[in-house]
């Protein structure tokens, strides 16, 4: 792919998009008691979202689907460690992500804080979200899921600040 093929968002868009989102959800009436920020991708729009709403409560659930550059698991699946699900009851939970390209992770995440009674590890999930909203810095036309809030839409491989360059010590492996 050539650069005319991607989308590239800086660091100054990227600060200028989480505040962008976080007016949205402002602006909407509803408030998140918690931001759960889908790792990786999502740590840095969810901690950015948390902050310009003043929500203090966030966690992280670790979900990997992406394995390198348009390259993808089956499906998505989560990793260690495990948030304890138990802090989510009841609540108001805004899940953030940087993008809802397939929308397979968002949609994983959803229903697994959404649905009561999802097995989870074993264990039935009793304990489960009051509201579950979704915000995303993209949405790709092809998502299953469509976020609450989204600040752009595109059809184009996205280049992020923070995945661009590769792992420090593997020049040949790419930050997906």
């Amino acid at each position: 792919m050539n650069s005319r093929e991607r989308e590239v968002l800086t660091w100054q868009d990227f600060g200028i998009a989480t505040r962008s989102l976080a007016q949205m959800i402002y602006d909407s009436g509803w408030m998140p008691d918690l931001v759960l920020a889908v790792a990786r991708g999502g740590l840095l729009p969810g901690g950015s979202i948390a902050y310009a709403l003043g929500v203090k409560a966030v966690g992280a659930v670790n979900v990997e689907f992406y394995t390198d550059i348009a390259q993808t698991l089956s499906s998505p699946v989560l990793i260690p460690p495990l948030m304890d699900m138990a802090c989510l009851a009841g609540k108001k939970v805004l899940v953030a992500d940087d993008v809802a390209d397939s929308g397979k992770t968002l949609k994983l995440v959803t229903d697994l804080i959404s649905t009561p009674g999802r097995a989870h590890s074993g264990q039935r999930n009793s304990l489960h979200a009051a509201e579950v909203r979704c915000a995303t810095i993209y949405r790709k036309s092809r998502s299953v899921i469509t976020p609450d809030y989204v600040w752009r839409k595109t059809d184009k491989w996205i280049n992020f600040p923070w995945s661009t360059l590769p792992p420090v010590g593997s020049p040949s492996k790419t930050g997906a």
